[in-house]
């Protein structure tokens, strides 16, 4: 399994990449592993503040639907419209062309909830 360990990740498996004040957000190669043949992305809370732990959008892939939690506090900028047409990104490529949002960073978002690639192996095994 591949955990990049330049990114920070979570415990509902998505992963956090940072750039100056913008996260991008994705969801593990665990999780579209977990989830099989991906067939739909919904995110519908660009320009929306939100907190950590909220849904910003669902995954939805041939047996079931899963929910997208974000992982920080901020504002959704935007959300990657390849995956419209091409949802199979989060399959073949979830940690490159199958991001999924870019989130603003709220002033002072709380970082310590993320985990390390060594420890989010640790808790998928």
């Amino acid at each position: 399994m591949n955990t990049p360990a330049e990114l920070k990740y979570t415990k509902d498996h998505e992963w956090v990449k940072f750039e100056d004040n913008v996260a991008t957000i994705g969801i593990t190669d665990f999780a579209q592993s977990e989830l099989g043949d991906i067939v739909f992305v919904d995110v519908d809370t660009v320009d929306d503040d939100l907190a950590a732990g909220d849904v910003f959008g669902s995954v939805e892939a041939v047996k079931t639907v899963s929910d997208l939690f974000l992982p920080v506090d901020g504002t959704v900028i935007e959300f990657n419209e390849k995956l419209e047409d091409e949802p199979e990104l989060l399959n073949s490529d979830p940690y490159g062309d199958g991001w999924i949002i870019k989130l603003q960073l709220k002033d002072g978002a709380d970082l310590s909830s993320l985990l390390s690639a060594e420890d989010y192996q640790s808790i998928v095994g």
